[in-house]
């Protein structure tokens, strides 16, 4: 070492130095064992001191260590060529120095004073440190230093160096992916996830500049998730290009890009610039399996800071478990949004959606199914037994379970269930076991639908549909029944009219007329209940119509019956015909009556009403929201079941003794308040009495008079020619002779064609047409509209049994159109002719 070089040993010694430097390379404990060590050489103590002296200068030099030889002032009296390699310095440089101004670190200088004081005190010191190297980086060291001591003197120091870079190297990048690991559970999300690694490789190596991409084939677009640049912003996700992450994520390679890489692959045109430029950029693949799937990168500005293949190793080292822990977590993340999902839908879903044992008792609820059973909270849910506090049969439970237990899976199985308040609710189940391992027991899931009030609009309609086809029926009977009464009818009218009254045949002749009648007053309930009849519909006041008739309403419900009278004084206005009005209330107080043979009271109420949404919408669902006069009548009679009640407005349906009734009472009602737009609803119990309640929409138009009928015009006939069409043959013969007899002349057509070709070929003026409404062909409003606008003078009057939207909607009455109908009287048929055509001067 320098200058302290021995003199040249002999052929034998050298041999056994090299084999003593053989021996601490292979690091073999043979040395320790003196008896190995007297079969393989002759004892120490018989070699020369010049011997002694080589074979300690071979074991220094050839040592793993570096090994440095300190004086009592801690200054370098010898070192050996692993110190030189290890720490830069050659013996010129070292020898002389201070140990601890020469490689020990500035701030570890009490490292230093603490291992001179064990050192003084002849203890051997034993640590882990680090020291500083020639060019001033730090080495990770494991320092042995022991005091060499001559008869009970310390004369120096030995200190050995073992470089354990590496060795820490390999316990860092081990810690970071034992971190790593670590983070992959312990992270809430991706991005806390990624800022944890980045902060792990941080202390690896340089990576202020430091991003992870990720690649997703769905999309095709490669997205940055973390981005720590200090030059750069993250970019936004874009499709595949040329910029060197591309390339990477490409070759499945890792690399390091130097400027002269760079221009390298730029001229092959493999990459381009995209971002800062930088000085060295790093990037390894992220992979599962054979498959790329992003870029871990990182990357300098400065030339202070340049990666190398140590840097690579490093990053990708990290890179392989990185590429697991990112697959890992975002395929937990991925669960996880799919499980947010999930409960989302759960606990977002109208149905209500629960999981129950085999013997039914509920483990979860969603709130949709706590709102159908009318609770508050999950817990009180829970806490139900549901086959005795659910089920309003417990049978029926027990036999879902069962189909549970036989392992099918329920569809659309429908059960009555009762809610916290006591009412009973229809519910249609559909559900499954599940076999989960995560779970003791087997589980049923099910899916609840709270189908009551579709079950209420099913029977509603089922109701209207079976309402409908029998006012059809009913309104069709009595348009054919009003023909054949008006030719019956006219014909006795005329049979009185020349017949005496001493005459034996005038009271059967009268009869007939009078049996006439009745069946007129028959057909016109009847059309009534169809919406076939022709109302008069004005603005209204219902007290004034309910004041008007109270008069009549006395005599004719008896006195042991009360009768009174609740009426709002702000009530508000309808449209109505108050005729009509008034035959509605007679026909509700008169079953009121019928329903109290003992006698009562029977009120009749008015008051404004608002309906809206919530409170249509279970029970009456088909009624419009909206403002309304409400008109009630109550009774304190028998009362209905609910049966009775689905049934009270049918044509002849009657709870009456036979011949006390037609059954057509609650019809006409029924069809007078729907023709009019309005609603009429039923609320009895047995023994409580009944309530009909009549909702007609308000209106803020001003009250219209309501006429009476006026003083009869002259029933006297005229000259005029009047063009009389009708398809019923017998009808249109009994109108011509009536017709003719006043003196009128009549052109007659069974059909709306035929009468426009009389039209056509007569030159003479036409005063009047008399035509029935509804005819095969052409309807009579067809005929008019065509006829009168050839002759604008000519005078219209319409013939008909019912209306049915030829003379207006839903059977309404125009005021500015002549109607007449049948049956009618051949006096009614000529006062109204006469009033049409006007009085003659």
């Amino acid at each position: 070492m320098g200058d302290n070089i021995t003199q040249p040993a002999t052929l034998a010694e050298l041999a056994r130095a090299q084999f003593l430097r053989e021996a601490l390379q292979r690091r073999t404990l043979a040395l320790s064992d003196p008896a190995a060590t007297e079969a393989i050489t002759p004892s120490f103590a018989t070699d020369s001191p010049e011997l002694q002296r080589a074979y300690l200068e071979q074991l220094v030099e050839c040592a793993p260590e570096a090994i440095s030889i300190l004086d009592p002032e801690y200054r370098i009296t010898r070192l050996n060529g692993e110190f030189t390699r290890i720490f830069g310095f050659n013996p010129e440089e070292a020898l002389g120095e201070r140990i601890d101004s020469l490689i020990v670190p500035p701030d570890r200088s009490a490292e230093t004073r603490w291992i001179a004081e064990l050192l003084v005190k002849g203890q051997k010191v034993v640590l882990e440190t680090k020291r500083q190297r020639k060019d001033g980086s730090l080495l990770d060291v494991f320092i042995s230093a022991a005091p060499i001591v001559i008869d009970e003197r310390q004369v120096a120091m030995c200190v050995l160096y073992r470089d354990i870079s590496e060795q820490k190297r390999a316990e860092a990048l081990h810690s970071a992916l034992y971190r790593i690991t670590q983070k992959t559970s312990s992270a809430d999300d991706l991005q806390q996830f990624y800022a944890a690694v980045h902060g792990i490789v941080g202390e690896l190596m340089y990576a202020r500049n430091f991003y992870i991409a990720v690649y997703d084939p769905l999309t095709q677009l490669l997205t940055f998730p973390y981005f720590e640049d200090e030059l750069d912003s993250r970019p936004a996700a874009k499709k595949l290009g040329k910029g060197l992450t591309e390339y990477v994520l490409r070759t499945g390679e890792p690399l390091l890009c130097t400027p002269e890489v760079f221009d390298s692959l730029a001229r092959q045109g493999e990459v381009e610039s995209i971002g800062a430029p930088s000085l060295d950029w790093l990037g390894v693949p992220l992979k599962v399996g054979n498959n790329s799937f992003g870029v871990l990168a990182v990357q300098s500005y400065s030339g202070n800071v340049r990666f190398g293949d140590k840097e690579k190793e490093i990053l990708q080292f990290v890179s392989q478990q990185l590429a697991s822990a990112i697959e890992y977590k975002r395929n937990e993340e991925a669960l996880r949004r799919s499980e947010a999902r999930y409960r989302s839908l759960v606990q977002s879903a109208v149905y209500g959606i629960y999981r129950s044992s085999l013997e039914g008792r509920f483990f979860d609820v969603n709130p949709a199914l706590i709102t159908m059973l009318g609770y508050d909270s999950a817990e009180e849910v829970l806490a139900l037994d549901p086959k005795l506090d659910v089920f309003v049969d417990p049978s029926e439970q027990m036999r879902v379970m069962a189909e549970f237990r036989r392992g099918a899976c329920l569809d659309n199985v429908e059960v009555r269930w009762k809610r916290k308040d006591g009412s009973a609710i229809t519910v249609r189940l559909s559900g499954r076991v599940v076999n989960n391992p995560e779970e003791t027991a087997e589980v049923v899931e099910i899916i609840a639908e709270d189908i009551t009030e579709r079950r209420v609009l099913e029977n509603q309609f089922r109701q209207a549909q079976k309402m409908e086809a029998v006012g059809r029926l009913a309104g069709g009977v009595a348009h054919d029944f009003n023909n054949l009464l008006m030719v019956i009818s006219g014909y006795a009218e005329v049979l009185l009219e020349h017949t005496r009254k001493n005459d034996p045949l005038y009271p059967k002749i009268e009869a007939i007329h009078q049996a006439t009648d009745r069946a007129t007053t028959l057909t016109r309930q009847l059309l009534a209940f169809s919406r076939k009849q022709l109302l008069e519909l004005k603005v209204v006041d219902l007290n004034l119509i309910v004041e008007e008739i109270k008069r009549l309403l006395r005599p004719l419900i008896g006195e042991n019956i009360e009768l009174q009278t609740q009426l709002a004084p702000d009530l508000g206005r309808t449209r109505a015909d108050a005729g009509q009005i008034e035959q509605v209330l007679m026909n509700l107080v008169v079953n009121s009556k019928d329903a109290m043979p003992n006698g009562g009271k029977i009120t009749i109420q008015s008051a404004n009403a608002r309906l809206n949404h919530e409170d249509v919408r279970r029970e009456y669902s088909y009624i419009h929201p909206g403002l309304y006069v409400v008109l009630s009548v109550t009774d304190t009679g028998e009362g209905m079941d609910k049966e009775t009640q689905l049934r009270i407005f049918e044509p002849f349906f009657t709870t009456k003794e036979k011949g006390k009734g037609t059954g057509l009472g609650l019809s006409t009602v029924y069809g007078i308040i729907k023709q009019s737009g309005g609603y009429v609803l039923v609320q009895s119990e047995p023994g409580q009495g009944t309530t009909f309640r009549i909702y007609l929409p308000r209106v803020e138009d001003a009250l219209e008079p309501v006429g009476t009928a006026g003083t009869s015009l002259s029933q006297n006939g005229g000259s005029e020619t009047v063009l009389l069409v009708e398809d019923e043959e017998s009808v249109r013969q009994l109108v011509r002779e009536t017709l003719e007899s006043k003196g009128y002349k009549v052109l007659e057509a069974d059909n709306g064609e035929a009468a426009l070709r009389i039209v056509s070929t007569h030159s003479g003026k036409i005063d009047m047409l008399i035509t029935d409404v509804v005819m095969p062909g052409m309807s009579g409003r067809e005929l008019s509209a065509r006829l009168c606008a050839s002759r604008p003078q000519t005078k219209v009057l319409y013939l008909s049994g019912y209306t049915e939207d030829a003379i207006g909607h839903e059977g309404v009455f125009d005021p500015h159109t002549a109607f007449l109908q049948k049956p009618f009287t051949l006096q009614m048929l000529t006062r109204k002719v006469r009033e049409v055509l006007g009085e003659r001067g």
